[in-house]
């Protein structure tokens, strides 16, 4: 792993987005709603990160849902993942909604994409040991050093995380992350909510980290990998603040992608240390944050898969 910014990604349309009873039991940032006209704006919202992604001059591969009746299906980074020796994982999920997602013949259709897949990695097998691991969401990786951090939560289970290091070859950084920063609060139900890596940056609540020891240790893993660490509060937690994604184009030239709520909600002196990194690309997506309960980043699947 030595790539940390794609350059291509994966999206998946939108197409049965809603509210979800069974996600929102763990996802605190989830909404119901009755607007009749919800899922007409988020496929609005899906084509305006399409544009600010083309923009960028980002390789962009939009796929269409495999169960169009999946209320989150516009969030893939959660069931697979892709990596630069040609592995795609899918990964074990909490819920049977999201598990509706899962396509096992994502190879064939990256490859059909023109993407070189090697080996699929299958851990869906942990979920009838009530071990799950939703992918990029439960883990946010350091590709450069080959480190994975992850908040432990009814989403993301020590086993599965250990199960995944040993396969991928990554070392471990495992936490815990509450809402209100108590050791008795909920858990933050994704790590991509708290924390975000870019090639010399990363954003992270340590806030949310109750464990003094804990707090430290996350922060001084992120310093001797050379990042600059970009503190934010709980309440720009709330906001999706550290749900954001460093990309470059074939130019090398980096963005860093993030939804406008967060963009308004990042002080002078953040905005400032993140556009050292990188051209800061704000994308407004209310209604999928609103009601799907992720942002940005949770809309972007990475395609680290060579070109065939």
């Amino acid at each position: 792993m030595n790539q940390q910014a794609a350059t291509n990604v994966i999206l998946i349309r939108p197409v049965g987005f809603g509210y979800d009873p069974e996600t929102a039991a763990s996802n605190p940032f989830q909404h119901s709603t009755s607007d009749p006209e919800v899922k007409a704006k988020a496929e609005l919202e899906f084509d305006g990160l399409i544009s600010a992604l083309d923009h960028c001059g980002v390789g962009i591969t939009v796929l269409d849902p495999i169960d169009p009746l999946a209320p989150n299906a516009v969030f893939p980074n959660n069931w697979f993942s892709t990596h630069e020796d040609g592995t795609v994982v899918l990964y074990p999920m909490c819920t049977p909604s999201r598990r509706r997602e899962r396509d096992r013949q994502l190879d064939e259709v990256l490859e059909a994409s023109g993407f070189k897949v090697r080996r699929m990695i299958d851990l869906t097998t942990l979920e009838a040991d009530d071990r799950y691991l939703e992918g990029t969401g439960s883990l946010v990786i350091d590709r450069l050093r080959g480190v994975a951090y992850a908040a432990m939560g009814p989403r993301t289970t020590e086993r599965a995380v250990n199960y995944w290091c040993g396969a991928l070859q990554c070392g471990p950084v495992p936490f815990l992350a509450t809402m209100d920063g108590t050791l008795t609060g909920q858990p933050v139900y994704h790590t991509n909510v708290l924390m975000s890596i870019g090639e010399k940056f990363a954003v992270v609540c340590l806030e949310a980290i109750p464990y003094p020891v804990e707090r430290e240790d996350v922060r001084d893993e992120l310093t001797r990998g050379g990042k600059e660490v970009i503190a934010i509060t709980r309440e720009q937690m709330m906001g999706y603040v550290a749900n954001l994604l460093q990309v470059r184009n074939a130019k090398g030239e980096s963005s860093i992608l993030l939804s406008e709520s967060a963009f308004n909600l990042l002080d002078p002196e953040q905005r400032m240390a993140l556009e050292r990194h990188g051209r800061l690309v704000p994308v407004a997506i209310p209604t999928i944050e609103e009601v799907g309960g992720g942002s940005v980043r949770c809309m972007i699947a990475e395609n680290f898969l060579p070109r065939r």
